[in-house]
């Protein structure tokens, strides 16, 4: 009998977790759906949650007329750059923190994470100002370099590096390793999963930036894919939301990718482990 009461119990939970699973993956599922049909189909009464007809018109016009390709170039290369920066300045930053002996250095630790409180759009008038004041607006510069600075990437590394033994130190140390050295030959390696996990989060971050690309790029050559989809509304006389919403899962696709090969490297960085 008991048995049979954990098999229900089981049951419940996976049914449970199933549903769960649908209710959040629902809007793609719809998004997806609707992406392959005509107007029509997408208004029509009852509404009709099938594949329609239209699937690669919708695609191929969201690609090439709305010219989505060269918004989502233009995201990847920004997104990319200020992964990489990112990851290398905070690396940098948390082997300082932890290895190197310097005044104050528990306040500078503190004023990093308080800068966790101050995001993008409380400065983003003084940034403004001051990007085009150095000839910066309206240029890739001004999508980069505002980002390459990270206080969650920082505290990653720093909680990372306390856990590292002393006596690595201590033998590198004696070996005559340099910090560069002991960095790449040693930090970096047992610290791939939290290299992971920060490659997820600032790519989908700056994967998804709108405000600040929106104010401070006036060039449609040079303007993200986020920014790019708004012109799929705005384009059109009548707004065809099956091309809009292939627009939105075709953009979805990068970071989706980019989760799906590191997620087993994010959930352990967030865990703070290392593989032994």
């Amino acid at each position: 009998m008991s048995n049979f009461i954990k098999k229900r119990q089981h049951l419940a939970i996976h049914l449970l977790l199933i549903f769960s699973v649908l209710v959040v993956a629902a809007p793609i599922i719809l998004a997806f759906i609707f992406s392959t049909q005509t107007p029509a189909q997408i208004f029509s009464y009852p509404p009709k949650f099938s594949f329609g007809s239209a699937m690669i018109d919708n695609y191929r016009t969201a690609w090439y007329q709305y010219h989505l390709g060269v918004y989502m170039k233009n995201s990847f290369y920004i997104a990319t750059v200020v992964t990489v920066g990112k990851t290398i300045i905070s690396f940098m930053a948390a082997l300082a923190l932890v290895y190197f002996r310097f005044p104050l250095k528990g306040w500078v630790f503190t004023f990093i994470l308080l800068t966790l409180m101050m995001p993008t759009e409380i400065i983003i008038v003084a940034l403004f100002d001051m990007v085009a004041k150095i000839g910066w607006s309206n240029s890739y510069a001004a999508l980069i370099v505002p980002f390459l600075a990270s206080a969650t990437g920082t505290f990653l590394f720093r909680q990372q590096f306390l856990q590292i033994p002393t006596s690595l130190v201590d033998a590198a140390k004696i070996d005559g390793a340099g910090p560069l050295r002991f960095a790449w030959a040693i930090l970096l390696p047992m610290s791939l999963n939290v290299v992971a996990a920060m490659a997820v989060i600032q790519f989908v971050y700056m994967w998804n930036q709108y405000l600040w690309p929106l104010i401070v790029i006036r060039e449609n050559s040079r303007q993200v894919v986020q920014v790019g989809l708004k012109s799929l509304t705005s384009g059109q006389d009548a707004t065809n939301w099956g091309i809009v919403m292939a627009g939105a899962i075709i953009a979805l696709l990068p970071a989706l990718v980019v989760f799906l090969l590191l997620q087993e490297q994010f959930s352990r960085g967030f865990a703070l482990s290392q593989e032994k």
